[in-house]
């Protein structure tokens, strides 16, 4: 409610004449209901928005909402790296090429981390969640010990044995931000040097009307949204972080989801695979369980256009069940993981085209403001946006059961909540464990356990025999270094 004496003040003319100049003056609809407090509170929230960039944003994407889509085409054979085409000789040469990328200290992590575990009935972080492993470890702990790992192996792999630090980049979000901070700071970084872990935050954007109008959640507060994982963009760019990079040397930047209990965080052998077909992005790629199955899948924008990724729901069912008659397999196969690899080149390129061409996606979402919860708009972008910029790309297959266990849904759901990434886990770790010459033992069915193998012992499976060889292991259990 509004104070005595403060009905008569104006709002500052500065800030009025901003609001009008872009048609959003409704954000100063009910001032004359707001105290003194309230009032200064507003001003600053709305003093906060970059006004002209939001403006050129909810322009350009409302404008793209019409906009004709090429005709989609799957994506050519030749673009992609098959297991079954891959040889020895050159799974070997890519990942030697890739520790010595490592060693050189031209490799940085990229994690996208800005989300809240909602979803997963946590107020937590993502990174923060326990899946039920036997070590109880958290997401952040097992991909922050796989780095550890490949810093370990790198530094194997080159005579004088020198210390390896792969830099790590954590986007987070303002919701998340401190929590994550302290999480990690709070656990002694799991071992790496705080030096090698930089925290950036994404950033928000105004929820909008269908015609482009804020929509305000309080009467002084603007109602905003995270701007989807693909703000890592401009948040890299915005926290100096991209200037970092390029000061340390770094040339490459592999970029994941936190959510993905299997991701091989710096994953050698993909480097040196991009490095080897000198390409400005790859992406891995798994192949699609079944037609239907829900997951964005990647495509080729007309013939011999660029390669983006579109959503399952923009697929009708001619398309999700088409045949490629030379393969046997789906034309439109190739899913999407959230699994990336950037050369830093690239990375300055596209962060700049994509603030200059401003086209984000438009989310309709329940969401509440001063009147009532309304139907209204979030702006995002995504990771994938960055692809149709990109000369040259490349898909690199990698089985799903090996390298992706989604953490997305709660308990109770069909898929990809904690009791399936465990599974998958231990299941994939138990077959390290006979594969080095171990037995496993169970007093429960062996499909719902297994041995969980530390990443601190092996990365991908290697160097399991002398720690394996004629030892029993009782499921479930840790076999630690």
């Amino acid at each position: 409610m509004g104070e005595a004496g403060a009905e008569d003040a104006a709002p500052p003319q500065a800030v009025l004449e901003r609001v009008k100049d872009f048609g959003q003056e409704q954000t100063l609809a009910l001032w004359k209901e707001l105290n003194t407090n309230e009032r200064d509170l507003l001003i600053k929230d709305l003093e906060s928005l970059d006004l002209p960039r939001v403006d050129r944003i909810i322009k350009h994407s409302l404008a793209q909402r019409d906009r004709p889509v090429l005709k989609l085409e799957p994506v050519p054979e030749a673009s992609v790296s098959t297991i079954e085409e891959r040889t020895l000789e050159e799974r070997e040469k890519w990942w030697s090429m890739g520790l010595k990328a490592i060693c050189e200290g031209k490799l940085a992590v990229v994690l996208l981390s800005g989300g809240q575990g909602t979803r997963l009935g946590s107020s937590e972080a993502k990174g923060c969640f326990n899946i039920g492993l036997p070590s109880g470890k958290s997401l952040f702990q097992l991909q922050a010990e796989r780095i550890l790992r490949v810093q370990r192996l790198a530094s194997q792999s080159v005579a004088d044995g020198r210390v390896i630090r792969i830099h790590w980049y954590i986007m987070t979000s303002p919701f998340t931000h401190d929590a994550i901070r302290k999480f990690f700071e709070s656990r002694k970084y799991f071992g790496l040097e705080s030096e090698q872990v930089t925290f950036f935050q994404q950033g928000t954007l105004p929820s909008i009307s269908k015609e482009g109008r804020i929509i305000m959640e309080t009467p002084y507060q603007v109602a905003r949204a995270p701007d989807g994982n693909g703000g890592v963009y401009s948040a890299l760019k915005s926290s100096k972080c991209l200037d970092d990079m390029a000061m340390k040397g770094i040339k490459y930047v592999d970029c994941y989801g936190v959510d993905n209990a299997l991701v091989r965080v710096a994953d050698p052998m993909f480097l040196g695979y991009c490095i080897d077909k000198g390409v400005a992005t790859a992406a891995k790629v798994v192949r699609k369980a079944y037609p239907q199955e829900k997951v964005g899948v990647f495509v080729q924008q007309g013939k011999g256009g660029s390669i983006r990724v579109i959503e399952y729901s923009e697929m009708d069912s001619s398309m999700a069940y088409a045949i490629n008659q030379e393969t046997g397999r789906l034309q439109f196969n190739w899913s999407n993981v959230c699994l990336h690899m950037f050369s830093l080149d690239f990375l300055n390129q596209v962060t700049e085209e994509l603030e200059q061409d401003s086209i984000y996606h438009l989310a309709e979402k329940k969401m509440p403001s001063v009147d009532g919860h309304i139907l209204g708009i979030k702006l995002e972008q995504f990771i994938f946006d960055a692809f149709p910029y990109a000369t040259s790309m490349a898909l690199f297959e990698v089985l799903r059961e090996e390298e992706f266990a989604p953490v997305k849904n709660a308990s109770g759901n069909a898929t990809d909540t904690p009791e399936t990434a465990r599974i998958l886990v231990l299941h994939l770790h138990t077959r390290w464990v006979i594969a080095g010459g171990g037995f496993v033992t169970h007093s429960v069915p062996l499909y719902t356990t297994g041995v969980e193998v530390s990443p601190l012992c092996s990365y991908a499976g290697e160097n399991l025999e002398d720690v394996c060889r004629g030892r029993t292991f009782h499921a479930p259990c840790e076999l630690t270094a």
